[in-house]
């Protein structure tokens, strides 16, 4: 799945051996709305855009996989229910638990130590989940997927020719996926989550997830520095490694797949509102 600005394409290799594309116009609140770039904000929107189209990209690859088994595309409501729960469970792994498991055994930690000590179970529940669910064939080739998606892309922001046998060269990973900005987010969280002291059991999980949206734009503004200069590169550094478990080397016919998803945007979009929003 490759989102540009305006335009967002999904490719599916089918059991048949074809490649399905599905090609939407879904123009981000990035480019709509000035409020929406503004800075912390458009790491909210980001997210949630992300996970929407996210969604909808599993879908309709799942349902390319079955053969059109499901007989019509996912309604508004069903995505929403599954975005919902996806949420929901993100939420409950990656900061409640923790919260809850550090009260278990705290032995009269300070604040800084308490949160310090949430923040590595948090990175640990990160690290563990990702870890095991990539021991499953299906996710193991989502995972391929992802690295065809990162060599693509890493393709063609150094001009290299969109052909498979140069794609492969590239690297797998890169600095503002997805993956890089979860591991930040559970950093950032140390630091806002210091600053509240120690209160109540309730009030942690509570401000923990009251939270998120700040964290969330938080990190992306880390990220999106990281990216830009090498002197801040070290701050995305974590979410490079954690990327050796989110991606893995992908097949020729998977690079295929992701090289037909880029061109479809690429076909689609200007070359300078590509330029903002990748850069």
């Amino acid at each position: 799945m490759i989102r540009g600005p305006h335009w967002v394409s999904t490719a599916v290799r089918r059991p048949d051996g074809a490649i399905a594309e599905e090609v939407l116009h879904r123009p981000s609140a990035l480019v709509r709305t000035r409020w929406a770039r503004l800075p912390v904000v458009r790491g909210v929107v980001v997210l949630w855009e992300a996970l929407v189209v996210g969604t909808r990209a599993l879908v309709y690859s799942a349902s390319q996989a079955v053969a059109g088994e499901l007989g019509r595309p996912l309604s508004s409501r069903e995505v929403a229910l599954s975005l919902g729960l996806g949420v929901g469970l993100a939420v409950g792994l990656f900061f409640v638990l923790p919260t809850v498991l550090v009260r278990w055994v705290d032995p009269g930690w300070g604040v800084v130590s308490f949160n310090l000590v949430e923040g590595l179970v948090r990175a640990a529940v990160l690290v563990l989940y990702v870890g095991a669910v990539g021991a499953f064939p299906e996710i193991r080739r989502v995972f391929m997927y992802h690295g065809a998606e990162h060599k693509v892309v890493n393709a063609w922001e150094r001009g290299v020719p969109l052909v498979v046998e140069e794609v492969q060269k590239q690297s797998r990973f890169h600095p503002r996926c997805g993956t890089s900005f979860l591991l930040v987010v559970v950093l950032v969280a140390v630091g806002v989550f210091s600053l509240l002291g120690k209160p109540p059991l309730w009030a942690r999980v509570v401000s923990r997830v009251l939270l998120v949206p700040l964290i969330a734009g938080v990190a992306y503004e880390v990220i999106r520095a990281g990216a830009r200069s090498r002197w801040l590169r070290p701050l995305v550094a974590p979410g490079i490694w954690l990327q050796r478990l989110t991606t893995r080397e992908p097949d020729p016919r998977q690079v295929e797949v992701a090289i037909r998803a880029l061109q479809a945007v690429l076909d689609r979009e200007d070359s300078g509102s590509l330029e903002r929003m990748v850069v």
